[in-house]
């Protein structure tokens, strides 16, 4: 049986829309995405995918904003225009388990030790009322 996941707050229907965002550019950008939503009791890794060899277990993190102000430009999104930088979600505690959930997914996929990986943080920003999405990586986090 297939399990697929519900949004039902508007916090989990940005973050749905920021993965799917967020899986687009990663293809765009030559990215093979190998998985979503891979889920364990303990934690959650957003985006598997491999670029070359290497392997890149992505945290998606998304905010919604307003940006009609300023004409739809979404190269203006600053700190000043957000509650809150999407980054910041990304506390010691998330790494941790994130990292623990990565280590379980190598070992149950069977990827060798000698594969390299990383962690990255997609950051998504999304423009509800003009309908447009921008999406920056930050790659090896930890």
């Amino acid at each position: 049986m297939l399990f697929m996941k519900h949004f039902t707050s508007k916090t989990q229907k940005t973050g749905e829309v920021g993965e799917k965002l967020a899986k687009k550019f990663l293809i765009k950008r030559g990215f093979k995405v190998l998985e979503t939503n891979y889920t364990k009791k303990f934690g959650e890794i957003d985006i598997v995918a491999k670029e070359d060899r290497i392997y890149h277990f992505i945290e998606v993190k998304s905010v919604s904003c307003d940006l009609s102000a300023q004409a739809g430009n979404l190269n203006l999104v600053t700190q000043e225009t957000l509650s809150v930088r999407p980054e910041e979600n990304m506390h010691p505690k998330k790494i941790e388990k994130f990292v623990r959930t990565v280590q379980y997914y190598l070992v149950e996929k069977g990827v060798s030790d000698e594969t390299p990986y990383q962690i990255d943080l997609a950051l998504v920003y999304i423009d509800k009322v003009k309908k447009q999405g921008r999406v920056s990586l930050m790659e090896n986090i930890i």
